[in-house]
Parts: C-alpha cells; sequence; structure tokens
C-alpha cells in the first residue's frame, strides 16, 4: 500500500512538531532551574543584537575564516578577501580579547558608518 505525498507531509510534520514540542525547557536566565533535577544554567546572550559588531583585519597570507574559527563562537558574519583581509562578526568581550590577542589579528575596529562632509569631498573638485 503507498501513502500519498500529500498525507505523508503533514503528519511527519506534525510528528516533528510534537517531538520539538517534547523537548525540555531551557531557561536562558542566570541561576534559573531548568528542570526538576537539572543544575543551574548560566548563559552567555548570543542572540545577534547583543554584542556590537567589529571589523577584524587578519594578515593577508591568512585565511579570515579560519581565524575566526579559533576563537570558539565566533561565526563572521562577513568575510572580506580584496579591499582588506577580514571579517566582520558580533564579539563578546572575551571574544574580542582572544582576538586582540592573536599575533595574526592587524586590527579590530568596531564596525560603524562613514561618511563624507561637504558636497565635494574627496571627489577632487576644486571649487575655484
Amino acid at each position: 500500500m503507498r501513502t500519498s505525498l500529500g498525507r505523508a507531509l503533514p503528519a511527519a510534520f506534525a510528528a516533528a512538531l510534537a517531538a520539538v514540542a517534547a523537548l525540555p525547557a531551557v531557561s536562558h536566565a542566570v541561576g534559573t532551574p531548568v528542570g526538576p533535577g537539572t543544575r543551574e544554567v548560566r548563559a552567555v546572550p548570543v542572540a545577534p543584537a547583543d554584542w556590537p559588531t567589529y571589523i577584524v583585519t587578519v594578515d593577508r597570507s591568512l585565511d579570515p575564516a579560519d581565524i575566526a574559527g579559533r576563537v570558539d563562537g565566533v561565526h563572521p558574519l562577513h568575510v572580506y578577501r580584496d579591499a582588506l583581509n577580514g571579517f566582520a562578526a558580533r564579539l563578546t568581550p572575551d571574544q574580542l580579547a582572544s582576538l586582540a590577542s592573536m599575533p595574526d589579528v592587524e586590527a579590530i575596529e568596531e564596525d560603524g558608518s562613514a561618511s563624507a562632509d561637504g558636497p565635494a569631498a574627496g571627489l577632487g573638485v576644486s571649487s575655484g
């Protein structure tokens, strides 16, 4: 007997949803018990908005993604290989310190916006 795909997918989705719902609750609050017989949880905030974004420039001869992978929990948002060799990532203070202590890291700057002042700034246009 064959089961049509139209009937199997909703059943599989419902089974997956029930399995997720049966997972134990996880608490992200510091010092809050997760459930009966469990230890307290001390979670580090990992949501993207919790930490500032930094631009990390590394030695030109190295792979920026490899350097990011050397620090636990660093996940590059962007990897740059043309104008600079580096990556952008949201970093915790501990991750920032770990990267700053690496000899292969040339610079770390907090990401921000850049602007030019005046209508002809940087264009080589004279006003005379």
